[in-house]
């Protein structure tokens, strides 16, 4: 039973999101304050007191996301979703992994990223899971007892990444089924999702997609294969027709800035139904990754800047895996917020961070987040104090180098693996670039941000 069942009784959620569901419009301002009610932390009651003064008012892009979300979803889909994510994975899971972390001195994280099976149908140029043995994958046992390991610990938000997940849809549907209280989300290419695996999605309910694409036809077709743009449009609409809830996923590299963040491909994406849009940095995993596609620094700086431009004219909710280390305070990896463990069992601090110190198979997850690199994670975080230079690996290499050496960590590229100092060597130009542009930017954020707080106060 969820924390959110065992405080409110279930009876009482499930109406409660219907009522909300029969008129949006209306009961939205209730709902937010039975969830202000719910809340046990101070600041989460406080941030919805914030959230209302944008969800609330009708002239808003916030509004209309809310409205239209709640009026589009599935009903059984919005209430399974919406406890177990809303409810069991942030108000009441989130103040038991802070308590656990305390006591046991480790991070305990709000999500775990975990990959099925390291096969998939496609071959995409440049992509961080291309290092991975593709025969590797994770029982359903394991998948289960992993899952079930992360409930006891208050964490209550499994994400599947691959590999294609979806070569598992049985497996995926099945242990939705096995853990209804938590809330799933698959990346996906979404090539493989069909009418008969969509009516099972709605009957489950708790699970929801990230679609990958790269833009227009053109764009995504040359990175993904002929034809995969108009499958992926295809899906969103059969999803979204649907009453699923799902959103994009989209990586930013040297050239496609533009294309990615225009109004045209977020006024589509919205279109088709994307609740979220999750903007990834190409990362040069993997000893002979191309350097010339990372993002330059001032392409960076635009997606900051768009990104936040976005956010306040578009109904749809976008994060910036990078450059949103201001609302994350710094790097979420090593289980602070989230950690990864690829289909042979690894346990990484990170999806793009492909080195380890124990494998889930021979070991419990609790006893994976007091590992030696997950605690050298622990006692660096945040890595630095511009939250625009929050990750080990791109912004403070030499913090990783560390790392992987004090924690003795191996490779998880069995076939060509990377020795850190070649992975920190390579990196360090490009970090030094980006340090004295993101400086720049965050300076000037801090004065603005003082400006703003004390015109505030004078006005109280």
């Amino acid at each position: 039973m969820s924390a959110a069942t065992k405080i409110l009784g279930e009876a009482v959620l499930k109406q409660g999101l219907k009522y909300l569901g029969k008129d949006p419009e209306k009961n939205l301002p209730k709902m937010l304050n039975w969830a202000q009610k719910i809340a046990i932390r101070k600041q989460d009651k406080e941030t919805i007191e914030n959230l209302k003064k944008y969800v609330l008012d009708p002239n808003n892009n916030w509004h209309k996301f809310a409205v239209t979300l709640l009026t589009r979803t599935d009903p059984h889909v919005a209430e399974k979703i919406g406890v177990n994510f809303f409810l069991n994975a942030s108000l009441l899971g989130t103040p038991k992994q802070l308590e656990l972390s305390e006591k046991y001195d480790i991070n305990v994280p709000w999500a775990i990223l975990i990959d099925p099976t390291a096969a998939c149908n496609l071959r995409c140029i440049g992509c961080w899971a291309g290092e991975y043995k593709k025969s590797a994958s994770l029982d359903y046992e394991t998948l289960d007892r992993v899952i079930g390991e992360a409930e006891d610990l208050g964490i209550y938000f499994t994400i599947f990444s691959g590999g294609e997940p979806t070569v598992r849809k049985r497996d995926l549907i099945r242990l939705a089924e096995a853990h209804p209280d938590s809330v799933f989300l698959s990346f996906t290419n979404a090539t493989l999702i069909d009418e008969p695996f969509i009516e099972e999605v709605k009957r489950v309910g708790n699970l929801a997609f990230a679609i990958s694409i790269e833009g227009f036809e053109q764009t995504t077709d040359e990175r993904r294969g002929k034809g995969v743009y108009q499958k992926v449009i295809s899906a969103m609409e059969k999803l979204r027709d649907a009453g699923c809830i799902f959103g994009f996923s989209t990586t930013y590299k040297h050239g496609n800035i533009d294309e990615v963040s225009s109004d045209e491909f977020i006024d589509l994406m919205v279109e088709k139904g994307c609740v979220f849009g999750w903007y990834f940095t190409y990362v040069p995993v993997g000893r002979d990754a191309d350097l010339d596609l990372m993002a330059t620094p001032e392409e960076r700086a635009t997606m900051y800047k768009r990104i936040n431009e976005i956010r306040s004219t578009k109904p749809i909710f976008v994060l910036d895996f990078w450059n949103d280390g201001e609302a994350s305070m710094g790097c979420i990896a090593g289980g602070r917020r989230y950690l990864h463990i690829n289909a042979h069992g690894d346990v990484e601090p990170c999806a793009f961070i492909h080195y380890a110190t124990c494998n889930i198979k021979d070991t419990t997850l609790f006893e994976a987040l007091k590992s030696p690199l997950m605690q050298a994670y622990r006692k660096r975080q945040p890595f630095n104090e511009n939250m625009l230079r929050p990750c080990p690996m791109l912004d403070n290499p030499e913090q990783l180098r560390e790392m992987v050496r004090e924690a003795n960590a191996y490779s998880t590229q069995y076939d060509d693996p990377e020795p850190v100092d070649e992975l920190a060597d390579k990196l360090k130009p490009y970090s030094e670039k980006w340090g004295a542009e993101a400086d720049e930017i965050w300076q000037k954020h801090l004065e603005e941000k003082q400006k703003a707080e004390i015109a505030a106060s004078n006005q109280k």
